[in-house]
């Protein structure tokens, strides 16, 4: 069972102290897949919160939660929770690239985790919640690998980014009750301590480019 933490900690956590406006590179054009829709799998710790914020961002269609790069056929969430299938929690999320730019999604991704927290993100630890970006085409890998240099060349975060970037490989869709978790348990204690407050965080940063309806 995943740890509570306090609101405080928490925020301290996954905020970097960046505003929106500090991370400049977002804005910058590069090259989008051709594709209307496409998928990409992130890792970003804890995948209730991947989950729940993702799924409120205009231009997306669908998110699943799943684990992946991992080396057992079809892991078990208790399994994973173990530390030593090899699979992170993941999302896979399916978007419409006419309406959101894979560079948009990699902003979102960056603001709402702390990228430079190895294997852990607050009081979630384990290699289950490290930070990564499991890319479906080349177009992907090269659009992550140019945002990833041109974050650490600009020393956006104090530490090291440790996110790492990958192909996808043996995904596995997680159990049934894991998914549009926090939709359907919001009063649960972990869902009010953390998932609520990376909500307002991530509506307040991105407040234009949420859906109008969830």
């Amino acid at each position: 069972m995943k740890l509570l933490v306090l609101f405080s900690v928490f925020i301290t956590l996954i905020a970097c102290n960046q505003s929106q406006s500090e991370v400049k590179i977002f804005n910058k054009p590069m090259e989008t897949s051709s594709k209307v829709v496409d998928t990409i799998t992130l890792g970003a710790g804890c995948f209730w919160c991947v989950e729940a914020v993702f799924q409120r961002l205009e231009g997306v269609q669908s998110v699943q939660s799943g684990y992946s790069n991992g080396s057992k056929p079809n892991p078990t969430y208790k399994e994973v929770c173990s530390g030593t299938t090899g699979y992170a929690e993941v999302c896979q999320i399916t978007y419409d690239s006419e309406k959101l730019r894979f560079e948009d999604i990699l902003e979102v991704f960056f603001k709402t985790h702390d990228p430079t927290t190895l294997n852990k993100q607050g009081a979630d630890v384990g290699t289950q919640y490290r930070s990564g970006i499991y890319y479906h085409n080349d177009s992907q890998r090269q659009i992550a690998e140019s945002i990833l240099k041109q974050i650490e060349q600009e020393r956006i975060y104090s530490n090291p980014i440790v996110t790492e970037i990958k192909a996808v490989a043996n995904y596995y869709p997680a159990e049934d009750y894991h998914q549009n978790y926090y939709n359907q348990n919001s009063n649960q204690s972990y869902c009010s301590f953390v998932i609520t407050p990376k909500l307002e965080k991530f509506e307040k940063i991105f407040k234009s480019k949420i859906k109008s309806t969830n």
